[in-house]
């Protein structure tokens, strides 16, 4: 009996495309399987661009990805509940400003109010800040007084100071004994502008270059470093994405191969 003949290049080409409009493409495979999507098949979309969405860390678009786990790291250390048991209280001073003393250690502007601040200083590297109380050079000690506060805020600043290590002497020598330094430093991040026309910019961290530095200064059993972000917080960071264009089961995880930002809690020795 004679074999029935093959079927020709035509009819095999037909049921290959059957075959293929049965199967989800290869990126919805990816989604919904959690697998990385094969090469060729990422789809970029908005993100495909050699430019930021926004070259400003996002602030026109809401709150900054570094912003939202500085809050995060001063919230759970304000107030009489902390996770530190309340650092931000007694005399504060803080670098810059004063927001985040107020927010977070519900300062009023009087000691006469139901703060946990008794009294709140306010750094700055010169006399422009009209709200600065003390001026002074965190690298050199220059104008900032010692043994004097219980609690210092210091938010993304040691990037910009050359003379990181002595600066971090500088702010355990601040702190009276058993005062609290609360620090955050960048890890992850774009060029900091204006700050390195104004400053400088020299500095990036990890959580092991932080422990280094900190331990040199304060007692190792006194310094706690953890970090902030992930694969997806830091992408979003880079391309000038906001805080709130994330959802926070995609900001919460902590990816040590992907450090955003470093945040170190330093106590000086008691007497």
């Amino acid at each position: 009996m004679a074999a029935e003949p093959r079927p020709g290049a035509g009819a095999r080409a037909l049921r290959a495309a059957r075959r293929a409009a049965l199967r989800p493409p290869r990126r919805i495979l990816a989604r919904t399987t959690g697998r990385s999507p094969a090469p060729g098949y990422v789809n970029f979309g908005d993100l495909r661009r050699v430019a930021p969405i926004s070259r400003g860390f996002g602030m026109a678009r809401g709150l900054p990805v570094d912003r939202y786990y500085v809050e995060d790291f001063l919230r759970r250390h304000g107030g009489s509940s902390g996770y530190g048991g309340g650092d931000i209280q007694g005399h504060v001073l803080e670098v810059g400003g004063d927001d985040y003393a107020r927010r977070f250690g519900g300062w009023t502007g009087s000691p006469d109010g139901d703060s946990a601040i008794t009294a709140l200083d306010v750094l700055h590297a010169d006399a422009s800040n009209p709200i600065a109380t003390i001026v002074g050079d965190l690298s050199t000690g220059a104008g900032i007084p010692e043994d004097r506060f219980d609690c210092v805020i210091c938010t993304q600043t040691l990037h910009v100071i050359y003379e990181v290590e002595a600066s971090i002497a500088t702010l355990q020598r601040m702190l009276k004994p058993g005062g609290v330094a609360l620090v955050t430093i960048p890890g992850i991040t774009q060029s900091c502008r204006p700050d390195r026309d104004l400053w400088g910019d020299y500095w990036r961290f990890t959580t092991l270059s932080a422990r280094r530095m900190f331990e040199s200064a304060f007692a190792p059993e006194g310094v706690r470093v953890e970090a902030y972000g992930n694969v997806l917080a830091a992408s979003a960071f880079l391309y000038g994405l906001a805080a709130e264009e994330l959802r926070q089961e995609e900001l919460a995880p902590r990816d040590p191969d992907y450090e955003m930002l470093i945040a170190v809690r330093a106590q000086r020795p008691g007497d």
